[in-house]
């Protein structure tokens, strides 16, 4: 059993406590049919990873795995956009709405760690968690924020949902929903924790953490979206999709250079 006493302070004067002793499987129906392994500090891996890895695996290993990176016009603009809401000093209160920026998670049972964007707390008069500083109880709502237009698919919806989840466990509490808000549309899209989306979560979790001990990286599969791709210099997907292994191929180019 995890037991751990986590205070979170924010300005101006308010303050999250919570008493983390592992998630409670009798009063909390969120997690049960998941078939939980629990993880320890060492394991932990970075939330922000989850929607790499829904977008394609190899991307996530090249990254997390083998450590590599590489700029492109889309990941600065992504970073410059995060920049602005990833303070951990900052807050505020706009009538029954708390914003708080930068606000660190963890979960045992997907075995991530790292920071929501936003998560906003709206006063309620049932359920809740309570505020240091604030009458009431609060509801919480994990916002995620992302430089492009809303995706065909649910990469995005994965990651809040990780953070949502994240927060039900640290709070013991249950979330049904959070939003996404996209920097070029300007638009904000709520996001409903169904238990498909949800078993999608665990299960992305539970892959990453099989190729993080493994080390391994998969195999490129080349579609039009890798063109976009920040790692498509290092990733060679036209060279290597379905046809060599990576060290096939560099074994290959350095015989014939």
């Amino acid at each position: 059993m995890i037991t751990k006493v986590i205070k979170i302070g924010f300005s101006p004067g308010a303050t999250l406590i919570f008493m983390y002793s592992g998630p409670d499987f009798e009063s909390n129906s969120i997690s049960k049919n998941h078939n939980l392994i629990m993880y320890s500090d060492d394991d932990l891996l970075m939330l922000s990873g989850i929607q790499h890895f829904a977008f394609c695996e190899r991307q996530w290993a090249l990254i997390h795995v083998e450590q590599q990176w590489a700029e492109n016009v889309k990941t600065t603009e992504g970073n410059h956009l995060h920049e602005r809401v990833d303070d951990p000093l900052e807050s505020d209160k706009r009538g029954k709405v708390i914003t708080y920026r930068a606000f660190p998670l963890i979960s045992y049972q997907l075995g991530l760690t790292g920071r929501a964007d936003v998560v906003e707390l709206i006063h309620t008069r049932e359920g809740g968690v309570p505020i240091e500083g604030y009458e009431g109880r609060w509801l919480l709502h994990p916002v995620e924020y992302k430089r492009g237009k809303q995706k065909p698919d649910d990469r995005d919806a994965v990651q809040v949902c990780a953070q949502a989840i994240c927060l039900e466990e640290m709070f013991n509490i249950e979330i049904t929903k959070g939003s996404l808000f996209y920097g070029e549309t300007r638009r904000r899209v709520n996001v409903d924790f169904t238990p498909e989306l949800r078993k999608t979560v665990f299960e992305l979790a539970r892959r990453m953490h099989e190729l993080f001990e493994n080390g391994i990286t998969p195999l490129p599969v080349y579609k039009p979206h890798c063109k976009s791709c920040s790692l498509f210099d290092i990733c060679l997907p036209k060279n290597l999709s379905g046809k060599i292994k990576a060290s096939d191929y560099l074994r290959n180019s350095l015989e014939t250079d």
